[in-house]
C-alpha cells in the first residue's frame, strides 16, 4: 500500500517538499529515478553518509531507480555550503583516487544490481559557454545571497568566489539531465535541492519538479560538530570492528538516540521503548549503547566480529587490559614530536590539546605515561593511549 510506503520513506526525514507531489507519483505505480549525489572529496564513506545511502535502499526495496551520483565535476569547484571561505580546488588525481573508494564502499549498503553510478562530469563537462550563460540566467545573486552562509560572508565582507556561486547551478543541473523524480540530500542541501527543482522547471523536457527529501546531518564522535573525516569525528563504514565499536561506544548518552534513529534498524516503538527503560533507569545506558554498537558492526563486519569487538571492548574498557595491535588503527610517521603526530593522525585537534594532556599525564606511549612534549619518538611501533578510550599504534619510520 502507498500509505505503507510513505511511512517508511518518511521515516528519519527532516523535510519532504512536497509531499503531496511525492504521493501522486507513487500512485502512478510506475519506478521512480531517486537520485543522491556525493561530492568526493575524502577517501572513505562513513556513518554520516549511510543516512542517505540507507534511504536509497529502501526505496530500492520498494522498486525505484536509484542513481548513485558521484560529483567528480562539482567536486573540482567545492560545495560552498556552511564555508567562512573559498575552498581549495581539489586535483583530478585525487577526485579519481577518492572515486574509486566510493565505488567500492557504496555497495556495503545499495544492492549493486539494482544500483546505476553515474558521474557529473559526463554532461558537465560538455556544457558551452552559451549554454552555461543560460543556465546561470534563470538565476539572480540577490537570491544566491540569500543563503546564509553566503549571506554571512557578504556582510562580513569576505569574498565569494564567482565559481562558488556556479555550485549550486551545476548540482542543480544534473538533475534536469537525470530526470530526476527524487533527490535525496542533507538539511545542509536544502537550497541546491531546491535548485534542481528550479532549474526543471525551466530546463526539464517535461517540466515537472523533482521531489526534494531531506534527511537530518548527525554529529561526530565530539557531539558538536557534523560528521567529517577532515574533524576526525567520524567513524568509517572500513574502520576495523573494534575501531569502529570503540567510537560507537565513545559518543555520549544523549546523542545516542539520534544515532539510533537515524542509523538504527530498529523499530521506532522498540527504541521508545528502550529509551523510556533508561531515562526510567530500568536499564544502563551503556546497555543500550552497546546494543547500537553491536549492531552497526554486525551490519558492516557480520555477527562473529560483532561480537569479538564487543568482547575486545569489555576486555579493554571494563577489565582494564589493553587492545591487541591487530584491533587498533595504525599510523605512519615520520620521527615527530608526538603532540605533532596525534594531530597528524586526527587523534587529537591540535599540537596545544596534546601537550596539554601530557602536562595533565593523559597520555601514554607504551603503557608508560609520557610527558616530553618536544622529545622525537623513536622509530619503532608503539601503542599511544590518550586519555581513557582513544588508542592509536604508530609506525615511526
Amino acid at each position: 500500500m502507498i500509505s505503507n510506503d510513505i511511512d517508511l520513506i518518511k521515516r528519519g526525514t527532516d523535510e519532504i517538499i512536497d509531499e503531496k507531489s511525492l504521493k501522486d507519483k507513487l500512485n502512478k505505480g510506475i519506478p521512480l529515478t531517486v537520485k543522491a549525489g556525493f561530492d568526493p572529496t575524502a577517501p572513505d564513506l562513513h556513518l554520516g553518509h549511510t543516512i542517505l545511502l540507507n534511504k536509497m535502499k529502501q526505496f530500492q526495496d520498494l522498486g525505484h531507480n536509484v542513481i548513485f551520483l558521484i560529483g567528480d565535476f562539482t567536486a573540482t569547484i567545492g560545495d560552498p555550503t556552511g564555508k567562512s571561505e573559498l575552498r581549495p580546488m581539489m586535483t583530478d588525481d585525487e577526485i579519481k583516487e577518492n572515486c574509486k573508494t566510493y565505488k567500492n564502499q557504496v555497495f556495503s549498503i545499495l544492492d549493486r544490481k539494482k544500483t546505476k553510478i553515474e558521474y557529473n562530469s559526463k554532461w558537465l563537462k560538455k556544457i558551452s559557454a552559451s549554454k552555461l550563460i543560460e543556465i546561470s540566467s534563470s538565476y539572480s545573486v540577490s537570491r544566491m545571497l540569500e543563503r546564509d552562509d553566503f549571506k554571512k560572508r557578504f556582510k562580513q565582507n569576505i569574498s565569494i568566489s564567482i565559481r562558488e556561486f556556479l555550485y549550486p547551478i551545476l548540482q542543480g543541473y544534473d538533475s534536469v539531465e537525470m530526470n530526476a523524480d527524487i533527490e535525496l540530500g542533507g538539511t545542509d542541501q536544502k537550497f541546491n535541492l531546491l535548485m534542481g527543482r528550479h532549474l526543471q522547471s525551466i530546463f526539464s523536457k517535461t517540466k515537472e519538479k523533482q521531489v526534494v527529501i531531506t534527511l537530518p546531518l548527525i554529529e561526530g564522535l565530539d557531539g558538536v560538530k557534523k560528521m567529517s573525516k577532515s574533524l576526525g569525528n567520524y567513524i568509517g563504514i572500513k574502520d576495523k570492528p573494534e575501531e569502529m565499536y570503540g567510537k560507537l561506544m565513545s559518543i555520549n548518552d544523549e546523542l545516542m538516540w539520534k544515532y539510533f534513529e537515524l542509523l538504527s534498524f530498529k523499530d521506532l516503538e522498540y527504541i521508545d521503548f528502550l529509551k523510556k527503560d533508561v531515562l526510567s533507569e530500568k536499564k544502563n545506558p551503556k546497555s543500550a549503547k552497546m546494543e547500537l554498537a553491536r549492531e552497526i558492526v554486525d551490519r558492516f563486519h557480520g555477527p562473529s566480529k560483532a561480537k569479538k569487538a564487543e568482547k575486545n571492548f569489555i576486555s579493554v574498557f571494563q577489565n582494564k587490559a589493553n587492545p591487541s595491535l591487530d584491533s587498533i588503527e595504525s599510523f605512519e610517521t615520520a620521527q615527530l614530536p608526538l603532540p605533532n603526530i596525534l594531530r597528524d593522525a586526527k587523534v587529537l585537534a591540535s599540537t596545544s590539546e596534546a601537550r596539554r594532556l601530557i602536562q595533565q599525564k593523559a597520555i601514554k606511549v607504551d603503557d608508560k605515561v609520557f610527558n616530553s612534549p618536544t622529545e622525537l619518538i623513536s622509530q619503532g611501533t608503539h601503542l599511544i593511549k590518550v586519555g581513557k578510550k582513544k588508542f592509536l599504534k604508530i609506525k615511526v619510520k
